[in-house]
């Protein structure tokens, strides 16, 4: 990534390894040289306060003075020597005492060969300076004066090269620097690898979610704030899964609606074609007649008898149609009630062909039926003689050649199956699944011959969908099946 955090991390560290080491390189070149001198400087305080209150208590010649003060001049490297008045030597830690009691006595008089290089402090009984020895040209901090007692003293602290020293500790800080540089790369890499890997899993996460993909999930268990917004993302993630289902549901919802209503918009227009197709005719063979009785196109009884005939067999017809109508639209809107009864569907069946027989005989049709003994089921016994009415009439209506008309009871485990055979000729394929549809006709002209409205199928349809039941039909070679099931009692 081209600003990748990762990276800007890892910058960071190097960058403050680098400042920190210039920093101390500038700290190092300006202040280094004056604080080792002013250490200097307080070392021969110390010794020089320290000196000059033992000889003011009297001490100076003790013993415990002796210890306590070569452990000062040890610790910060510092010769010394002490004159009395007359110049003799009284204490000195150097072995050329000679030589330092020169020194001492030309610095006290103006008279030393060494160079002052620099004072450093002027008391009223001392001085503090750095000088330069011509002999060794060797730079000391000496300090020199009289103490409250009168002796004279001499304290020297040689300076060892404080360029040299400079020098020496910033090419080592050069390399600890750049050691340190590379280990500060490594360590910043590394921790910015961990701080920068939950960040691309959530970038992942969030990278998945933009797909409407809610199956990732932030996995980390640490507590930082990037756990925290792991865990918001996780919660997001679920509540938007949540409220996109809600939405998807609710839109099939509406989509299921929208369909629905305009499946019913359909079905209105389909029906108003087909009630207004079916009335036509008879409408206007009622009209026509009764102009004609009106006008009086004929004059003998006989004439108008079939005149009234015609207009009453027509008004029965659009009356049937009307009540089929009415019966089917209860039962599709599910305001009919259905009577789950216990009755002997043989008797039914039995009771039902008996009451056919003169039509029978008339269209000169045969009934097979095998004995049955009494087959009870659970069913509304109304509406299940509607149904073997219905297949019944097209089985008389539709019966050819032999005109023969075979009703079987199958018995399965739980189930009956009814079937009325009917020969003749068998229905087209293509018109197969669309019989149970309101005022379809597979033979206009004979289903108009007989007076069939095609209405009677689509309350088959209904009532056995009411009662949860199969129904169907089967071609044969030599005619057509209409079969319907009901439970066993």
């Amino acid at each position: 990534m081209k600003y990748s955090i990762k990276k800007q991390i890892a910058w960071i560290f190097c960058l403050l390894i680098i400042g920190t080491i210039v920093l101390c390189w500038f700290i190092n070149n300006t202040f280094l040289e004056k604080y080792y001198i002013k250490n200097k400087q307080n070392f021969l305080m110390n010794a020089y306060n320290y000196m000059n209150a033992a000889s003011n208590a009297g001490t100076i010649s003790t013993e415990e003075f002796d210890i306590e003060f070569q452990k000062i001049c040890g610790r910060y490297n510092i010769s010394f020597i002490l004159l009395d008045a007359e110049t003799q030597t009284l204490k000195t830690s150097s072995n050329d005492y000679e030589i330092m009691s020169r020194r001492l006595l030309n610095n006290l008089f103006g008279q030393s060969n060494s160079l002052s290089i620099q004072v450093l402090e002027e008391g009223e009984n001392y001085s503090i300076r750095i000088m330069l020895d011509d002999r060794t040209k060797t730079e000391y901090v000496e300090m020199w004066g009289l103490l409250d007692n009168g002796n004279l003293f001499l304290f020297q602290n040689p300076m060892e090269s404080i360029e040299e020293s400079v020098k020496l500790a910033n090419k080592f800080l050069a390399y600890v620097g750049v050691f340190a540089a590379l280990v500060s790369a490594v360590i910043g890499l590394w921790v910015s690898g961990r701080i920068t890997k939950p960040i691309m899993e959530l970038t992942k996460i969030s990278e998945r979610m933009i797909h409407l993909d809610f199956d990732a999930k932030y996995s980390g268990r640490d507590r930082t704030e990037i756990a925290m917004l792991g865990n918001n993302i996780n919660e997001l993630s679920y509540t938007l899964e949540k409220t996109i289902s809600e939405l998807k549901s609710a839109n099939n919802e509406l989509q299921r609606d929208i369909e629905k209503k305009n499946e019913i918009d359909e079905m209105r227009k389909e029906f108003l074609s087909n009630v207004s197709h079916e009335l036509k005719t008879p409408i206007a063979l009622i009209q026509g007649y009764a102009e004609g009785l009106k006008e009086g196109i004929s004059d003998d009884a006989e004439s108008r008898e079939f005149y009234c005939d015609v207009i009453m067999d027509e008004a029965v017809k659009m009356n049937t149609m009307v009540k089929k109508l009415l019966s089917l639209n209860q039962l599709e809107s599910g305001n009919d009630t259905v009577t789950m009864e216990r009755f002997d569907i043989v008797s039914l069946i039995r009771n039902y062909i008996q009451s056919s027989e003169i039509l029978l005989k008339q269209k000169e049709i045969s009934i097979r039926m095998e004995e049955y003994e009494p087959i009870y089921v659970w069913a509304d016994e109304y509406k299940t003689e509607e149904v073997f009415m219905n297949y019944f009439s097209n089985a008389i209506n539709y019966a050819l050649n032999e005109k023969i008309i075979d009703i079987k009871l199958h018995k399965t485990e739980n189930k009956v199956r009814i079937s009325v055979f009917n020969t003749g000729n068998p229905i087209p394929e293509e018109s197969l699944s669309h019989l149970w549809e309101k005022f379809y006709k597979v033979d206009k002209a004979r289903t108009r011959e007989y007076g069939g409205s095609g209405i009677g199928l689509s309350i088959v349809k209904a009532i056995m969908i009411s009662m949860n039941q199969l129904y169907g039909v089967r071609n044969y070679d030599n005619g057509v099946e209409f079969w319907f099931e009901l439970e066993l009692a």
